[in-house]
């Protein structure tokens, strides 16, 4: 085995949602790779403390950028200052997402249309303006952050469960498409992971969560940032059009037994 080849290869990536949670331990770990990385969320109070704290530490610089993934004219500021005080964007990463909690007849046409415009449109919206600038400049490198809900389902998180599971046919097809371009599109699904959210929701704190157990249904950020790592280096070259789940113990269907 080459230990080089899970070294991200390029120069700067770019990760949304990037100010806490999965978003922000992987444009760390990308930053502890020597990459210069972009932090970006709808709050540039939130993602300049992030990129302070990165340019604080040896590695890749960081730039801090506010953008709204729904806002395409924002997306296209956001590669256009990318490329030209960072160089050549390698790697994107869709990660910038948002849910809430609702019975399905509650939800307002509004609550599910914002839910798929951050969570798909968004992705798309991102994808599309990144990927015309690969498409020109020797292709590159694309992750979507998905979830387990798309897979399973999620009771009363249902227009995310929709929303990733529309993100999980995007990368499939995607994929196929693109190759001709030299771009990788591949996806991670993360189950539970102990983020801020999780701590708010289930009073569950990642210093909580012993990594040396196997038998465990909650995973650490960095985790999720080992696999993003492992699909933009040149070790997954041969994986494309791929969602890799990362969920701890696998999850067991239910069957029902019937009686002859």
């Amino acid at each position: 085995m080459n230990v080089e080849e899970f070294q991200i290869e390029g120069s700067t990536a770019v990760v949304t949602g990037s100010s806490s949670g999965i978003g922000r331990a992987i444009v760390e770990r990308f930053a502890d790779q020597g990459l210069d990385v972009v932090v970006t969320s709808r709050s540039r109070e939130n993602v300049e403390p992030v990129a302070t704290a990165i340019n604080e530490r040896p590695g890749g610089d960081a730039l801090p950028i506010e953008c709204d993934i729904r806002d395409w004219d924002a997306i296209e500021a956001l590669v256009e200052e990318t490329t030209e005080t960072l160089g050549p964007i390698d790697v994107w990463i869709n990660n910038a997402g948002a849910s809430f909690m609702a019975p399905f007849e509650e939800i307002s046409q509004n609550g599910w249309q914002t839910i798929v415009d951050i969570n798909l449109n968004g992705a798309f919206n991102c994808t599309q303006v990144v990927g015309e600038w690969m498409r020109e400049n020797d292709g590159g490198t694309i992750v979507n952050v998905s979830s387990v809900a798309a897979r399973d389902g999620a009771p009363q998180m249902i227009p995310y469960a929709a929303a990733k599971a529309g993100m999980d046919k995007l990368t499939w097809t995607l994929a196929y498409e693109w190759a001709k371009y030299d771009i990788r599109i591949n996806g991670v699904m993360p189950g539970l992971v102990a983020t801020e959210g999780l701590a708010s929701q289930e009073d569950i704190e990642a210093d909580d969560i012993s990594r040396e157990r196997v038998d465990r249904e909650i995973g650490l950020p960095d985790e999720i940032a080992t696999v993003a790592q492992f699909l933009a280096s040149p070790a997954a070259s041969y994986i494309q059009g791929q969602t890799i789940v990362a969920e701890g113990i696998p999850r067991i269907p239910r069957t029902s037994l019937h009686e002859n």
